[in-house]
């Protein structure tokens, strides 16, 4: 990770969660006092994991947890150990991690560690999506196009398939950009 949005209310919560990233090699960390602020910064720039430090000067913080998931962010928030359950119980579902103060080091690195790892996973999961999407995409146009054929030109469903194939070839474009060529000059 990155670039991470630090949330804390006081000084000594934002320094002692800089060293703590500055050791897991964060590059660029930004830090803010408050919640307002922090969803104004998040309209604004893109984070790979945001770290709330509870509670903030102007909320508790699970409310600014609960906003920040609605993006696929990771979202670490940080509470007394006494309002663990409380608050988890506010937030299950969402993706928050949580972890309990008084702080313990080792766990706060393997909470970014896993946090990473589920990031980069939930990143290929994005990327494998739009591909499906895209994909979905032209064989709809295609299936189109292929309709156009049958219905202007009397072909059959294989001759329609086999004609877009071969202008695919022939012109050497996509069999999208043949579909996006049948559906434009019959449907004008």
């Amino acid at each position: 990770m990155d670039n991470v949005l630090l949330v804390s209310s006081s000084q000594k919560g934002i320094d002692y969660f800089t060293k703590l990233l500055s050791i897991a090699q964060v590059s660029r960390i930004t830090s803010v006092s408050d919640g307002g602020k922090a969803r104004r910064i998040l309209l604004e720039q893109d984070f790979d994991l945001v770290i709330i430090n509870t509670p903030l000067s102007d909320e508790f913080g699970h409310e600014l947890a609960l906003h920040i998931s609605q993006y696929a962010l990771g979202v670490l928030l940080i509470v007394k150990s006494e309002l663990v359950e409380t608050v988890s119980i506010q937030v299950a579902s969402t993706g928050v991690f949580i972890l309990a103060k008084p702080l313990n080091q080792s766990i706060f690195y393997q909470s970014f560690k896993l946090i990473a790892t589920a990031q980069q996973k939930f990143k290929c999961l994005q990327q494998e999506n739009q591909k499906l999407h895209r994909k979905l995409n032209e064989l709809q146009l295609i299936s189109r196009a292929k309709c156009l054929l049958i219905e202007q030109q009397q072909m059959t469903e294989q001759q329609a398939h086999k004609q877009i194939e071969q202008q695919a070839m022939n012109l050497r474009i996509t069999r999208r950009e043949v579909a996006e060529d049948i559906i434009q000059q019959y449907q004008l």
